[in-house]
């Protein structure tokens, strides 16, 4: 193996080992967090791939991983030139970012879909419908079925809309149930999550404090976002006016629900598990 390769490789093991010792405060800020203290039908799309593969990019320079690529079935959803100016135009309103592209991310959001099957969230993805009156639709990079089953649906050099003031550096990860706890006791569809989530953190040397939980994104340090209504609001929904005046910082409160919680809690109890078990090999 080349030495710059050998020192890439020798670098995302010491990921991984910093990953361990990170789980404990990560953990504990995330109980902080949780507790209130600051810190449509589509022409021609199935919804449906066949084939598990790679990974729609990759990134250059990186020789293989010691944390094995889990099983990805691609199945992207149409985003065409026109999306990926809607895409840009959003940046730059909402980032001051003139792009399209996902460069270096920094953190990964654990969703779930509130919905019971695979195909209408792909639908919804696909759709690109104005949300909130504006658009890029919402989308995710990946959805994971109730059967264990991973689905790419946005290339991983693309920004997705998915968590406001994060979308410009997050990779979005969305599991197919109506809560938390349905994800927790389907040990087929958890480790589809583990396992993926520890690639990526490898891959793009997140540190496992940037996993976090989509109510979580305000307690995020890579949050970043520049339209007033939306500087305290977690999900793309309206708020009551007044509630994010520009200047105003946000107010104390809780950012994640106990059922948010629960679910992160157990990724990063078993991220940190199977970062030490990487560790002794």
């Amino acid at each position: 193996m080349p030495t710059t390769e050998r020192a890439s490789a020798t670098h995302r093991r010491s990921k991984v080992r910093r990953s361990r010792t990170a789980a404990v405060c990560a953990v504990g800020l995330l109980t902080l967090a949780c507790s209130g203290v600051r810190s449509a039908e589509l022409p021609s799309a199935t919804g449906l791939g066949t084939t598990p593969t790679s990974p729609l990019s990759t990134p250059t320079g990186q020789g293989e991983l010691e944390v094995p690529r889990p099983p990805i079935v691609l199945d992207p959803i149409p985003f065409p030139h026109s999306r990926k100016e809607e895409t840009s135009a959003y940046a730059e309103e909402h980032y001051g970012l003139d792009t399209f592209s996902l460069v270096d991310p920094h953190v990964i959001v654990e969703h779930f879909t509130a919905n019971e099957t695979f195909l209408p969230v792909y639908n919804t993805f696909a759709a690109d419908s104005p949300h909130l009156g504006e658009l890029p639709g919402t989308c995710s990079h990946f959805v994971i079925d109730k059967d264990g089953t991973i689905y790419q649906l946005v290339p991983l050099d693309l920004i997705c809309r998915h968590t406001v003031g994060l979308n410009w550096t997050a990779i979005g990860i969305e599991m197919v149930g109506e809560s938390d706890q349905e994800i927790l006791d389907n040990p087929s569809q958890l480790d589809a999550a583990l396992d993926l989530t520890l690639w990526l953190m490898q891959r793009f040397d997140i540190e496992l404090r940037n996993v976090i939980g989509h109510k979580e994104s305000l307690t995020s340090p890579f949050r970043m976002e520049q339209v007033p209504s939306l500087k305290c609001q977690t999900g793309e929904v309206p708020r009551r006016s007044g509630e994010a005046r520009e200047g105003v910082q946000c107010a104390a409160r809780p950012t994640c629900s106990a059922g948010d919680q629960r679910l992160l809690g157990v990724l990063l109890v078993d991220l940190d598990r199977r970062a030490q078990r990487q560790d002794r090999r």
